[in-house]
């Protein structure tokens, strides 16, 4: 009998290899010929089934978890709910601001001849002038007043400096488009509205307070000075003169350059 290196006998070792041979030879028969299982399927062997609690469940007082009420249902409030105010109602003219078209009044008198205006008035108006003609919108400063006597430049509050707000108007950086726009509008016919009260006004343009529908041929020409024709046509939409207008006191006071409904 030869030995190898290792010491072993070959024969014994080529005996040992042959058996287990044939002892793997019907494992691998049998694994070839037993059904296969999908993955989905051999996950959902593996887990739990599901426990069904008992209908006379005697749980402790706090063990289980409250549903949520379902979405959109508000929380049940031991507290008595308050009746809802009423909002105040505003008044029906919108303020000094708004257009004054009332097509139960008489349309108010349109009038060119600013000599015809109070001399408060009149210095005011020439001061917005003179301050648009010169192109500094830096002028209007002084005019615009600071305080409870300030210019309403908005319909509602703004921050910050006036003049800047004034400039963030315009098209371009200098504010110069805003300037051409309060001096267009100045030059336009006006109204003198409220008189005798102390809501009396002088107003520009005259549009603020006639209805659209009712301009002759020469007022739609003026309205046009200031206006687009695409403009004109929203605003008959919303039945008012809606662009930039001027209000002064007869104090002299300017009281608004506004626009918007």
């Amino acid at each position: 009998m030869s030995f190898s290196m290792s010491g072993k006998p070959r024969g014994l070792v080529l005996r040992i290899s042959f058996a287990a041979c044939c002892a793997a030879i019907p494992l691998v028969v049998c694994l070839a010929i037993s059904p296969a299982y999908a993955l989905s399927e051999i996950k959902r062997e593996e887990l739990p089934p599901t426990v069904t609690p008992p209908a006379d469940d005697m749980s402790p007082p706090g063990s289980t978890v409250p549903m949520p009420n379902p979405v959109g249902t508000p929380p049940p409030s031991s507290q008595p709910t308050a009746p809802a105010e009423a909002e105040p109602d505003s008044p029906a003219d919108g303020g000094v601001t708004r257009p004054r078209v009332d097509p139960d009044t008489p349309v108010p008198e349109v009038i060119y001849d600013l000599g015809k205006l109070p001399e408060p008035v009149r210095r005011m108006h020439d001061l917005i002038v003179e301050a648009c003609k010169g192109g500094d919108i830096e002028k209007l400063r002084p005019l615009i007043g600071t305080g409870d006597n300030t210019t309403q430049l908005s319909l509602t509050d703004i921050d910050g400096d006036a003049v800047a707000f004034l400039k963030g108007l315009s098209g371009d950086p200098d504010g110069q488009e805003i300037l051409a726009i309060l001096e267009e509008v100045l030059d336009a016919g006006y109204v003198h509205l409220d008189a005798g009260t102390p809501q009396e006004l002088y107003v520009w343009p005259y549009f603020f307070a006639l209805p659209l529908d009712k301009l002759d041929a020469k007022q739609r020409v003026e309205l046009f000075k200031i206006v687009t024709a695409g403009d004109f046509d929203d605003m008959k939409q919303f039945g008012a003169y809606i662009f930039y207008r001027v209000g002064i006191t007869p104090s002299g006071q300017w009281s608004f350059f506004v626009a918007g409904d």
